[in-house]
């Protein structure tokens, strides 16, 4: 009598249902996540036909020179701390509820100065800057 030794056979591991599962928790995050784009400072940005904007009775001008330097309608701020610019916005601003804000830097200012304006100006409650730029022609 010969007794055949059955061979165990591999174990077969099906990936189908744990790539269903994968696949459906996927799907689920993909439709529970929101995604939400607030934007804490709307800008007014002029536009290139030249025509002027109409000026409001209390103008707030930002001033920031290639070094970095900030101007508040002209006056030159002590430093550049984020309270100080803060500080002299409310001091221009006075009582008036919504001045007209006007950013100008130079073309060589670092990013940052005009983002910490930006930021100063929406940390008062200014949230509409119009930015000035010049021409083509008047640059020249």
């Amino acid at each position: 009598m010969r007794l055949q030794s059955r061979r165990a056979e591999d174990p077969d591991l099906n990936l189908t249902p744990l790539i269903d599962v994968v696949f459906l928790l996927l799907i689920f995050f993909m439709v529970s996540t929101t995604f939400e784009r607030d934007t804490e400072i709307s800008l007014e940005l002029p536009e290139a036909s030249g025509e002027p904007l109409k000026t409001e009775q209390v103008v707030i001008e930002i001033s920031i020179d290639a070094q970095g330097h900030y101007y508040v309608n002209q006056q030159e701020l002590i430093n550049t701390q984020i309270d100080t610019i803060k500080r002299a916005i409310q001091q221009a601003r006075g009582d008036v509820e919504r001045p007209q804000v006007i950013l100008s830097a130079d073309r060589q200012t670092p990013h940052q100065a005009v983002i910490t304006a930006m930021d100063a100006a929406r940390q008062v409650g200014l949230v509409n800057l119009t930015f000035a730029t010049s021409s083509p022609a008047e640059a020249r």
